[in-house]
């Protein structure tokens, strides 16, 4: 697709977006920008709604990084052992409480290397607190984006990175702040990876898919 029509085919797209979900947001329960750390982080190989259930009741006793040290790693685990590679999470959670704690004076940092300086969090995680929380128009690729990106053309990559990359080279910046969480959306309840939906799909007139399922 030549660079203008590509252009012209992403604004409509993300108006598309835009027009039904002007506001989107992110389906992991928080309360502030620790919480959301820890429900990020805990989110790996794992869906939003089983860790929003572990975390509901975690959170209403331990929403600080010192709160969550005062829990303990073993008071953590009883919150959070519905959800997979729990244990690993549980030492991740305490070490990167530790370090809020000892050299942040408590605060989650406002920079993506901060971030991921903390134990358990990547790239993913550290764009999903910059954007949720400091509305930095980062852009988090889960296996959503990837696929979304990938089927329909629209922000096409060999990888997470070189998405992560087309998202940001090739959507209209007034449409940065929300893309992820648009195309995160569409992949979860439309765009599904066995069977799309296609006949349900609002960007399906922009979408270079070949096996649409209209």
């Amino acid at each position: 697709m030549a660079p203008q029509a590509h252009y012209n085919t992403m604004r409509a797209a993300f108006e598309t977006f835009r027009r039904s979900e002007p506001e989107p947001e992110g389906e992991l329960e928080h309360v502030n920008a620790y919480t959301l750390v820890v429900a990020v982080a805990l989110s790996a190989q794992a869906t939003d709604a089983g860790v929003n259930r572990a975390t509901r009741g975690l959170f209403a006793v331990a929403d600080t990084p010192q709160k969550m040290l005062d829990l303990g790693e073993e008071g953590l685990i009883e919150h959070i052992k519905t959800i997979g590679l729990f244990r690993n999470k549980a030492k991740n959670v305490m070490k990167l409480s530790r370090i809020l704690v000892e050299e942040f004076g408590g605060e989650v940092p406002s920079s993506r290397a901060a971030l991921q300086s903390l134990p358990g969090v990547g790239r993913k995680t550290a764009n999903v607190v910059l954007n949720m929380w400091w509305r930095v128009p980062a852009q988090a690729v889960d296996t959503h984006i990837f696929r979304v990106g990938n089927r329909s053309g629209l922000c096409p990559g060999r990888d997470v990175d070189a998405v992560e990359r087309a998202i940001e080279d090739n959507v209209p910046a007034e449409y940065q702040q929300h893309a992820h969480h648009w195309l995160i959306l569409h992949g979860r309840y439309i765009c599904k990876a066995r069977k799309p939906d296609c006949g349900r799909c609002i960007i399906y007139d922009h979408c270079a898919f070949e096996e649409k399922t209209a």
